[in-house]
């Protein structure tokens, strides 16, 4: 097991240099490197001035170097100023002031021109608060969609499988945008018992007011999946020639379903729910900008239409990270459920 993780580590750290590489690539397309010269000298400048700024601040470096540089493995030069003098990137954030390996690596994530602050003083902030309302998630989404795969599970054919699969499929069709409007409506604009808005949640604190709405739509959305996913393997463990054993020897139903059946049945479900982290940390995107939390897909979402560089870079490397790590708890913990994947 040691070796396994072992090499799915090194496997995970190739696969974020490479991936990193490609966003690398792509936000630093000269598009994006002259909307954000003009952002930050004048609209009316002209080509000459434009080419300057990008020179003094050591975006015509080559493409590897700079990535280096970002990444800490090769030195950052200090820009200079007109008389020569060095002097930080952007006024309203640190610089090196001598050649100094200075990245990701060394914990320096860059600049934030949207924003107007180090990358990292924003970025972690905005990570928590996506973590308390990933928490609040998973804890409304998880239960509810085992206890309506189990039960569906159980009693299959029968009229509850029916009702649980119905509603199961009707909140995975139904589109976090979608759900979110109906949400609204009816509970902040008609019954007036919630707020539309969560911008107040991360200034202000959580509440059951500001809160509620987000976790709403989003834990809607993964319960019919996971509750499919459940449901399914349920059936398929209740065939099996050990359940139809237990029955035999006298145990009652219930207890066939809880010390028998119930154990195997998660085993897929669990892989499911470990993959929703990575779903629900890009699917925050929308409930986020949607209810105007200041969590993590709003700060992509500002960071991408303000051209903000160090920004995207940073939230590229964070959603890289979560995707491969929860694959790799997803992949131990499954070998810990199922015992043959161990001795395989």
């Amino acid at each position: 097991m040691l070796s396994f993780i072992l090499r799915r580590l090194g496997v995970m750290a190739l696969t974020m240099v490479c991936l990193t590489l490609v966003v690398f690539f792509l936000v630093n397309l000269e598009p994006n490197l002259r909307r954000l010269s003009i952002s930050q000298i004048d609209m009316r400048s002209s080509d000459a001035q434009i080419e300057q700024w990008l020179v003094n601040n050591g975006y015509r470096e080559p493409f590897f170097v700079r990535y280096g540089q970002w990444l800490g493995v090769v030195p950052k030069q200090p820009v200079t100023n007109d008389a020569g003098e060095p002097q930080p990137r952007f006024s309203y954030c640190s610089g090196p002031m001598e050649p100094s390996y200075s990245g990701i690596l060394q914990g320096d994530w860059g600049c934030s021109t949207k924003f107007r602050t180090e990358v990292e003083d924003k970025l972690f902030p905005a990570l928590a608060a996506t973590g308390k309302l990933m928490f609040w998630v998973m804890v409304t989404m998880v239960p509810i969609a085992l206890l309506m795969g189990i039960l569906a599970g159980m009693r299959e054919g029968t009229r509850t499988d029916r009702s649980l699969s119905v509603a199961a499929i009707t909140t995975t069709a139904t589109p976090e945008y979608v759900s979110g409007v109906i949400f609204t409506v009816i509970f902040a604009s008609w019954l007036g018992w919630l707020n539309g808005s969560a911008a107040s949640a991360t200034n202000q604190g959580i509440t059951f007011n500001n809160f509620t709405l987000p976790v709403m739509t989003m834990a809607i959305y993964g319960i019919g999946y996971i509750a499919r996913m459940t449901r399914a393997s349920m059936v398929e463990v209740m065939t099996q020639q050990y359940i139809r054993t237990a029955r035999l020897k006298g145990l009652g139903f219930s207890s066939v379903v809880i010390k028998h059946a119930l154990r195997n049945a998660l085993i897929a479900p669990f892989t499911v729910i470990m993959l929703q982290f990575p779903w629900l940390l890009t699917g925050v995107v929308i409930v986020e900008v949607m209810f105007r939390y200041q969590g993590f897909g709003f700060t992509l979402v500002e960071a991408a239409g303000n051209n903000d560089i160090d920004m995207l870079l940073g939230c590229s490397l964070v959603s890289v990270f979560v995707v491969l790590f929860t694959q790799l708890i997803s992949d131990v913990g499954y070998a810990y459920l199922n015992p043959r994947i161990r001795v395989q």
